[in-house]
Formats: C-alpha cells, structure tokens, sequence
C-alpha cells in the first residue's frame, strides 16, 4: 500500500481571504487623523497658557474638554458609517483626530489618582501615543500590499462614489490604474461602469492646498540639497554628546536633584547614549561605506524619536516641540541621502 498523501498546506491565502478589504488611501486616512489630533494639542495647549487655563462650567460642575473629544470622536465614526467615498472618510478621520487630541490632551487626569492635568508624564504619553500611530502609517504605507481583487474592490468604491457628481478625469485614470491586473472580465465591467458615469471639472485649487503644496516642496528641495548633509552629519555627534556631559553636569552640581521625573531623566541619557554610539560608529564607516554609514545615523534618528523624545517631553513638556521639529528635519536629510546612495549602489 502506498503511504497516505499528507493535506497540502494552506498558505497564506485564506488568512487574506479572512481578512476584510482594506482600503488603498487607508494611510492618508491615518494621516489626516494623526495630523488634525497633533495640531488639536497643540492648539489647545497654547491657548490654555494664553488664557490662564479657564474652566466651562459653573455651581461645581466642570465641563472638560475631554467629552467634547468624545463626541466628535463619535461625529467622526458617525460620517466615516453613514456616507460613502473617501470625501467623507477623509472629513471622519479629520474630526475623528480633532476628538483625539482633546480626549489624548487629558490624559494626566486619568492616570493620576488626584486627576493632575499638569502631569509631568502627560507630555511623554501623549506624544508615544501620536509615535505610535505614524509608525502604523508607515507600516500601512510601506508594508501592505493589496491583491488583485482589493485592487478592483478599492476601483469600484472609487467609481460608484463618483455617481452622484461625476469622476474628474485624474480619478478615472486612478480607477483603470487600480483595476489593472484584476482580470479582463472584471477590468471590461469596471471600464463600462466608469464610462457611465458622468465627467465632472476638477475643483478650482484652492490658497491652503496652494500653501502646503509650497511648502512641501520646499522641504523637499532642502532635505535633497547635498551640502546639508555634513552639518547633519555634525549636529548628530555633536548634539547626544552635548546631552550627556549636560545630564553629568548637572549631577556634578547637585541640581539634578531639584528634578522630580528621574526615570525620564535616565530615559533622555539612555537615548542620548545610544544615538550617539550610532552617530560615532556611522562617523567612522563614512570614508569606507557612506551607505552603512547613513543607514547608522538613520536609525541613530529613530532611536531618538521614538523613544528619547518620549522622555525628553516628560523632561521638558511641550518645549520639546522645537527638538522634535529639528530631528524630524535631520531626518528628512539623512533619509534623503540614504536613498540616493542606495540607488547610486544598485545602479
């Protein structure tokens, strides 16, 4: 008798087909959402400073503004559940982020039992919350990849929501761009589909898209510029070590011990070690590998973003916008360079 044959294995297809359709603009949604709730602690944060954090309410009763985040946190939900298109996805997520940062924006208040909004740790929690979500955007952008029948599920979500006002020409390229590859019976449906729906004239552009559209690509344009690169390259070594001879000084002179956030304190200095072990170990493979080199002084970068910053926020509360906003710079520069040596490497 022959052996009996083993079940093949089934691979990873019939988890995908378990999974539900996700949707091809699933990371701008994300960013819309993390955007808005970014810009909403800020905003309120500043404004509270400025007016000398007032209350609403009245006779005992305090209204905080975490239950307006929980309300349009279920405006938001509500729009993205009753109307179709990604319009109105991309008008959820921007309430939905504007709820976020309301409700994330108290959250000293909650995880202290004398409900402290002022809690040192607030800052470094709100902003590992917001870490977090950017490293599940880039996840969603970079890693997923959808399949042929999500392709042609996200065209045909593209088209029907045009029917009510039509598809501008740019969106039909999109549609036929995205049901490529899906089969000639479904790509013939979709392309009957598609031609009847009426054309519509693309909105005129309005001054904010005008603005970021400008400044984007002036960001662009410096993170590309080659002679930023060796100021980058400086400020990396130059900058951890600053933070740690500045930490041992202040334990030298005894004023560390005015400060009350001690483990974060010990998380800036661990951080600052680590980056600048990376930033040294990349300074000396420059001469012999420039691409191992960046690749160091990038992950020298995300080692402080994602987790010193978190702590320097503890340390220094919202005035660790100004740092954030320079590594994400540098960043942008090394990431910049990084990618073009590696293009240069495989050309």
């Amino acid at each position: 008798m022959s052996p009996a044959r083993r079940p093949p294995r089934p691979g990873w297809g019939w988890l995908l087909r378990r999974v539900p359709t996700r949707a091809v603009d699933a990371a701008a949604y994300l960013q819309a959402f993390v955007l808005s709730g970014v810009v909403t602690v800020l905003a309120v944060r500043a404004y509270l400073q400025a007016t000398g954090y007032p209350q609403l309410g009245g006779g005992g009763l305090h209204i905080a503004h975490v239950l307006w985040g929980g309300l349009l946190l279920a405006v938001g939900l509500g729009i993205a559940l009753v109307f179709l298109g990604g319009g109105p996805r991309t008008a959820g997520a921007i309430v939905g982020g504007i709820g976020f940062g309301l409700f994330i924006d108290e959250v000293g208040k909650f995880v202290t039992t004398r409900t402290d909004y002022f809690y040192a740790p607030a800052a470094g929690i709100i902003y590992g919350a917001f870490a977090l979500l950017v490293v599940l955007i880039q996840a969603v952008r970079g890693r997923i990849r959808l399949t042929p029948a999500e392709r042609a599920a996200n065209a045909l979500d593209m088209v029907l929501g045009g029917l009510p006002g039509g598809l501008t020409d740019r969106r039909r390229v999109a549609v036929r761009r995205l049901a490529r590859g899906s089969g000639a019976q479904v790509e013939a449906a979709l392309g009957t589909l598609l031609d009847a729906v009426p054309r519509r004239e693309p909105p005129p552009v309005r001054f904010w898209r005008r603005w970021a559209g400008r400044s984007r690509r002036l960001v662009v344009w410096l993170t590309e510029r080659r002679w930023l690169v060796w100021p980058v390259v400086v400020y990396l070594l130059v900058e951890p070590l600053a933070t740690v001879i500045a930490v041992a000084l202040d334990v030298a002179t005894g004023e560390l011990d005015q400060q009350r956030e001690w483990g974060a304190v010990l998380g800036v200095l661990i951080a600052a070690l680590i980056t600048a072990t990376l930033s040294l170990r990349g300074a000396v493979r420059l001469r012999g590998d420039r691409l191992g080199a960046f690749r160091l002084f990038k992950l020298a970068l995300l080692v402080d973003l994602l987790f010193g910053q978190v702590f320097n926020f503890t340390v220094n509360q919202f005035g660790a916008v100004v740092n954030l906003a320079v590594d994400l710079f540098l960043l942008g520069v090394v990431t910049a360079e990084h990618r073009r040596l590696r293009g240069a490497d495989r050309d």
